[in-house]
């Protein structure tokens, strides 16, 4: 959908879900690696615990969240988005999002994933493509023309 007034278009809600995709695939490539070579394979891979140590959290849990907010704030994108050709940005002024709307955005992902993904499914009806991460945080998904 294309907002007039600030001449882009929001990214939709497939678009959104194929970069997430991509995203969530470099993550895993990532963190089993590291962790896997730490604990061992077959420790990581047989293991009914979410935690295996401090470096297991570290490496899966932790990382990524800085690794994403990091990415949100220094290039308005993560690699998914960047491969599709999108960006989050600040709903008011079209620009870069502060460092604060980018972790009220990565945890607002709680309330819109816990609530039977309602939050997220939101992106196909809303008229400018936000989740209710993206509200909570004053943020939107564009598509980049270049």
């Amino acid at each position: 959908m294309e907002d007039a007034e600030n001449n882009f278009v929001y990214a939709g809600f497939w678009l959104r879900f194929c970069a997430t995709v991509i995203d969530n695939i470099l993550i895993v490539l990532l963190t089993v690696m590291p962790v896997s070579m730490i604990y061992g394979f077959d420790k990581y891979k047989n293991n009914d615990s979410f935690y295996l140590g401090p470096w297991h959290f570290l490496i899966e849990f932790v990382a990524p969240v800085i690794l994403v907010i990091w990415l949100w704030v220094r290039f308005s994108a993560t690699p998914g988005k960047m491969l599709l050709r999108l960006k989050v940005v600040d709903i008011k002024t079209s620009g870069p999002i502060s460092f604060r709307q980018a972790i009220i955005r990565y945890f607002g992902y709680l309330p819109s994933i816990l609530c039977l993904l309602l939050g997220i499914l939101w992106v196909a009806f809303d008229k400018r493509k936000q989740g209710w991460h993206d509200k909570l945080a004053s943020t939107a998904v564009i598509r980049v023309n270049k």
